[in-house]
């Protein structure tokens, strides 16, 4: 795959960006003729409504359903059927047979889609460009090396790339960025579409560049012109809530946050404090309680705490995994137990935490089928087919274990940071 870190590199631009801002043949505004991605133009990548749908009932196979029976891109099926580039044997194989099974009787369109793909999905993640030298203290020095949530959703996005013949561009941006518009357009000009992790993007550039070529989002808000892939946040943090606050009866929590902007964090969070408002316990969170998705980030949200005398809740609630193990360590060097004294829980279920010394209570996500729907998902923008729907919710499930006071599970393998 070429991959990308803080930039992007492989691809050159070329005189053929279709449309985007800076190209030669500026177009893909509302309404023009080159538009794609514009839900009921004549080139709309087939979100619900568009005019380039496929698959109706009765219609005569299109390229579309060739390349969907085929399992290749549309761009593989007209190299294939204009004899370009040398298309690999099996592809071709592929192709043909489909052909046969459909009926299918190619036209100018393949030749003419043809150049139009290039195989590219951008992926752009967001990260702390770097963390601050007090912040691990020591023990997470090296964290923003290692293997990272959204790099575990990048392998399911992988992965189905490989299937469909596409490679991707990575690229990372810095969550203080203020304006990453610019580097975005610049992927995207290199891409046939985007899948864009947390909020890349402010709402107006997002409408504005969906406008211009298809992108998924990751954690964010479906749009007129976008489609989203996202865990279930209000159901697994409902089930989270309500197995501390009436199973265990615990009538303090803190709420220890990711990025202040994050959708996945916000919408954590008003669900966690509507539940607690209901059950009558407290609800700490906020600015003084955000560990970025770190756990160097967590670790020092609880030094600084028991550093100053502060008293802690009984349970703290983290917005991911990787928060909760830096809590968990802090609490063990202040000598305060899990979850004698205070209970921790996560979200994601990544696999250190259920091999922890003391196993971590979280919500596990499918978070390498995040990354697989989100491509799927574009995927079929790009075939222009209608998506089964712009937002798609996966469904998450409680894990009980014992840092929140629950019994050994047994069966794992323990792991002390």
């Amino acid at each position: 795959m070429d991959q990308t870190g803080s930039g992007a590199a492989g691809l050159p631009d070329s005189a053929d960006s279709r449309g985007l801002p800076g190209s030669a043949d500026s177009t893909g505004l509302p309404g023009s003729a080159g538009s794609r991605g514009l839900p009921g133009s004549a080139g709309s990548t087939g979100l619900p409504g568009s005019a380039g749908s496929t698959g109706l009932p009765g219609s005569a196979p299109t390229i579309y359903d060739v390349a969907r029976v085929a399992g290749v891109s549309i761009a593989s099926v007209s190299r294939v059927l204009n004899g370009q580039r040398n298309p690999r044997p099996e592809t071709k194989e592929r192709v043909l047979a489909a052909v046969a099974e459909l009926g299918f009787a190619p036209d100018g369109a393949a030749r003419a889609l043809s150049g139009q793909l290039r195989e590219v999905v951008g992926v752009i993640v967001r990260r702390p460009w770097r963390l601050d030298e007090d912040e691990g203290e020591g023990l997470f020095a090296d964290e923003s090396e290692s293997l990272q949530y959204p790099d575990l959703i990048n392998r399911g996005i992988e992965a189905a790339a490989q299937r469909r013949g596409f490679d991707l561009l990575i690229r990372s941006v810095s969550i203080t960025a203020r304006d990453v518009s610019g580097r975005t357009v610049a992927l995207a000009r290199k891409s046939d579409g985007l899948i864009l992790h947390d909020r890349v993007l402010e709402p107006a550039d997002l409408d504005r560049l969906s406008r211009q070529l298809p992108i998924v989002t990751l954690a964010g808000y479906a749009t007129p012109t976008t489609a989203n892939v996202h865990g279930d946040n209000k159901a697994g943090m409902r089930d989270l809530a309500r197995h501390l606050l009436r199973d265990h009866g615990y009538g303090s929590l803190a709420y220890l946050g990711g990025y202040a902007d994050s959708p996945d964090s916000i919408e954590r969070c008003e669900v966690l404090a509507q539940e607690a408002a209901q059950a009558g316990a407290t609800l700490e969170s906020g600015p003084g309680w955000q560990g970025q998705y770190f756990a160097s980030g967590g670790a020092k949200v609880i030094n600084r705490l028991l550093d100053a005398g502060r008293a802690l809740p009984r349970a703290i609630v983290c917005a991911n995994d990787q928060t909760a193990l830096g809590v968990m360590s802090a609490l063990h060097e202040h000598g305060v137990a899990v979850p004698g004294r205070v209970a921790v829980t996560g979200f994601d279920d990544i696999p250190m935490a259920r091999h922890l010394a003391i196993s971590l209570t979280t919500v596990r996500q499918p978070i390498r089928e995040m990354g697989t729907t989100a491509f799927d998902m574009l995927y079929s923008m790009l075939n222009r087919e209608a998506p089964p729907a712009r937002d798609i919710v996966l469904p998450t499930e409680l894990m009980r274990r014992e840092s929140c006071g629950c019994a050994d599970p047994g069966g794992t393998r323990r792991y002390r940071p």
